[in-house]
């Protein structure tokens, strides 16, 4: 059967190896270069492949084409393969078809990669065989080539669940749903919604879905999807349905088979955003009969995720956090909520069609200089422009910290937490963190 795989990342790669395991006959392509890890991987493999452009004839003579998750569904190549009825499918849709593994799923505008890691720490530190992957770390489609996991503990960004049809997970998790990549989405929230719900997607009565009740997206689509799973609602407060909630300085989880309690300040993760995270992870863990004793050990000593609200370093009491991974507006709206002091704020890079108003109090009341660090800051300027006394421009990560470190006083927080994506000035938001963190250091 003629696979082609159209992407040659973490994801195309690692489903090109399954494709080959499994015995197709595997082409892959991408439009870009190649990284040479990549390359060498594809050579030991003995799988084709092409960078720099696309063979359009071959990939249109494909049996399934497997698409990798920053190709959108309306890129002209992929429109004409589903014009010709090729199945176009996601890395998770296919390897999902040869484990049988229990799958964990996670999605959300914000939170996703916290919540991930964290449920794979608890069943990690629980002593359970267990993968991580989807969006974070190795592929899917990789892990079920190379390893024999019990279970996989999955982060899916909207993109991955575009294209996927028959997979289910066992248990899906979604934290959240604000406007985010309306970009890829035509403007349109009620598209971005769907491809959302997708997580639910071929669930059973004798599956999971856990959410937060407070988000009227997620609970206007329940009541319209007739979703058929067991229902596990989380909140702050307790409010019906609820299956976890905080009640006296309590955490509390209610499963069909116990009752978990633990003191909120015992949490390793602080702040409003980082408490939903631990009660969507708290439930998941007692529906897989995790012991009391071992998730509490788990919530108290998870150590966090890299670029995402962690402290870099106190200059002079200036404190610095690296907030890289806030690519859309809500992720910055939960970073300055949870900072107690003022507040110079780094903003700007790729705006993915972003709206400000969400964080214009925040911005207002905390925030008394922006740092704007981007190719164009022409809408940022046009938002923000008369609302905030001091605003510096800058075209580089080590101007804006130098800039931010001036404009800063004794006690206030610099807090890079961009709302954007980085592909103007950065390979990813990794490299803006890592960047960002290398200049701090060098102050």
């Amino acid at each position: 059967m003629k696979t082609i795989i159209l992407g040659g990342g973490e994801s195309g790669v690692g489903s090109a190896i399954l494709a080959k395991t499994k015995g197709f006959d595997v082409f892959l392509s991408d439009n870009g270069k190649l990284q040479d890890k990549y390359i060498a991987e594809l050579q030991a493999h003995e799988i084709p492949f092409e960078e720099n452009g696309h063979s359009e004839d071959v990939i249109l003579s494909a049996a399934q084409i497997i698409k990798s998750p920053g190709i959108p569904n309306y890129a002209p190549l992929v429109a004409k393969a589903i014009a010709k009825n090729i199945p176009v499918i996601s890395e998770i849709e296919f390897a999902g078809k040869y484990t049988n593994a229990k799958k964990i799923c996670i999605t959300g505008s914000n939170g996703k990669t916290t919540t991930t890691s964290l449920i794979y720490h608890i069943m990690k530190s629980a002593g359970l065989n267990v993968g991580l992957g989807g969006n974070i770390g190795k592929s899917f489609a990789r892990q079920v080539a190379e390893e024999n996991f019990d279970y996989y503990v999955l982060e899916l960004s909207s993109f991955q669940l575009e294209n996927m049809y028959d997979f289910k997970a066992d248990i899906a998790i979604l934290l959240n749903i604000t406007p985010d990549h309306m970009d890829r989405y035509d403007h349109n929230m009620q598209k971005y919604v769907d491809a959302k719900m997708r997580i639910t997607r071929n669930q059973t009565k004798d599956d999971a879905f856990i959410y937060w009740v407070e988000d009227t997206h997620i609970t206007h689509e329940i009541e319209k999807l007739k979703i058929s799973s067991q229902l596990y609602a989380f909140a702050e407060n307790k409010v019906q349905p609820i299956s976890a909630y905080t009640e006296n300085g309590t955490i509390i989880i209610n499963t069909p088979k116990s009752v978990f309690t633990m003191e909120q300040d015992l949490l390793a993760l602080t702040g409003t955003h980082n408490l939903y995270n631990s009660l969507a992870a708290g439930l998941t863990a007692k529906l897989l009969d995790i012991s009391d004793d071992s998730l509490r050990a788990s919530l108290s000593d998870f150590k966090g995720v890299e670029h995402r609200l962690e402290k870099v370093a106190k200059v002079r009491g200036i404190e610095f956090i690296n907030d890289s991974k806030a690519t859309n507006v809500n992720s910055c709206w939960y970073a300055l909520q949870s900072i107690k002091t003022k507040v110079v704020l780094i903003l700007g890079g790729t705006d993915k069609g972003n709206d400000y108003t969400e964080i214009e109090e925040l911005v207002m009341n905390k925030v008394h200089t922006l740092v704007f660090m981007g190719v164009d800051n022409s809408k940022l300027h046009r938002f923000f422009d008369g609302k905030i006394e001091n605003i510096i421009d800058t075209n580089s990560i080590k101007d804006a910290v130098n800039k931010a470190y001036e404009a800063a006083n004794d006690g206030d927080t610099v807090l890079l937490s961009p709302c954007c994506a980085s592909f103007d000035l950065f390979k990813n938001y990794e490299d803006r963190g890592n960047q960002f963190k290398d200049c701090v250091r060098q102050l």
